[in-house]
């Protein structure tokens, strides 16, 4: 009798468990039966890749468009997924521009600037001459690339100079932007690190003693930036420059050396009187001076 409960038991049990799994398998066929549009428009989550092979372009462009509103960052790498596989699709159709300035705008607010910039200008490669409603701020955020990528002044500044250069042409282009009083401060600020990297280039050169170098690239850097925030400080270093240069010189130099230096010295006088920098600067005039005195003494 007891084997009889216990048979019974354990047939119940199975064909219990059967039938959930059944049931599992019968709801699995189910969501793997539905469309990634059919999921979506039943509020069930879909993953991107499964979005993409779906092969549904305008599924595809809508949900990019979804994450893109949010305006999130999280949401700006999975728009640019979506946008990135749909663009092929709409090729040569009057949702093109859309798709790429979106796709551009996506890597532009994941600040991949790198990437934003190639996007950005194969766009305004494609529709600068048109009517896209968005090639101004296609060519807005093109220049800001190079804003953001300029770095600090102890480096190489090439990316500061194009930076000037498309913030310049874009205020050209467009001078009615209200965007214009940002990009002149802009412009303000990438001329002040072109103007710091001069300074730094030719005080390295002072400061390891190379002095002769030191004078043409302080030179320099007032030929190229007349205006400098550093003018003062390149003055003062030509005229201290060109003192160690000539103390350090061989006797058959030190008079035309002593004379050139005496040159930019009145130059840093007539131009900076109140300079906090006189004081030493008179100093080594003096030496300057006693030289060619008594240099003079010696030769007649």
């Amino acid at each position: 009798m007891l084997m009889l409960v216990v048979c019974a038991i354990f047939i119940i049990g199975t064909a219990s468990a059967a039938s959930t799994q059944k049931e599992k398998n019968e709801k699995e066929k189910s969501r793997k039966r539905l469309t990634a549009r059919e999921r979506i428009e039943q509020g069930k989550p879909v993953s991107i890749t499964r979005i993409i092979k779906s092969g549904d372009a305008r599924l595809m462009f809508d949900e990019a468009y979804k994450y893109y509103t949010k305006e999130k960052k999280n949401s700006w790498t999975k728009a640019y997924q979506l946008f990135d596989a749909v663009q092929h699709y709409y090729t040569g159709t009057r949702t093109e521009d859309s798709v790429m300035f979106f796709r551009a705008r996506c890597k532009f607010k994941e600040r991949d600037y790198e990437a934003a910039t190639t996007l950005l200008d194969e766009y305004r490669h494609k529709y600068g001459g048109g009517t896209s409603p968005f090639i101004e701020d296609a060519e807005g955020m093109y220049a800001l690339c190079y804003y953001y990528m300029s770095p600090e002044p102890r480096h190489d500044q090439t990316i500061t100079a194009q930076a000037i250069i498309t913030i310049t042409e874009f205020m050209s282009r467009y001078p009615q932007s209200t965007r214009l009083d940002d990009f002149r401060n802009i412009i303000t600020e990438l001329t002040q690190r072109l103007h710091d990297k001069a300074f730094i280039n030719a005080y390295t050169y002072y400061k390891i003693g190379r002095h002769k170098s030191a004078i043409v690239a302080f030179r320099n850097a007032l030929k190229k930036y007349p205006d400098s925030s550093h003018r003062e400080e390149l003055m003062y270093y030509i005229v201290k420059s060109g003192y160690e240069l000539a103390r350090d010189s061989i006797e058959e130099k030190q008079t035309d050396r002593y004379m050139t230096m005496l040159d930019s010295y009145y130059s840093f006088i007539a131009e900076f009187p109140e300079s906090k920098h006189v004081k030493e600067l008179n100093r080594l005039s003096k030496a300057a001076k006693d030289y060619l005195e008594k240099n003079n003494k010696e030769n007649l």
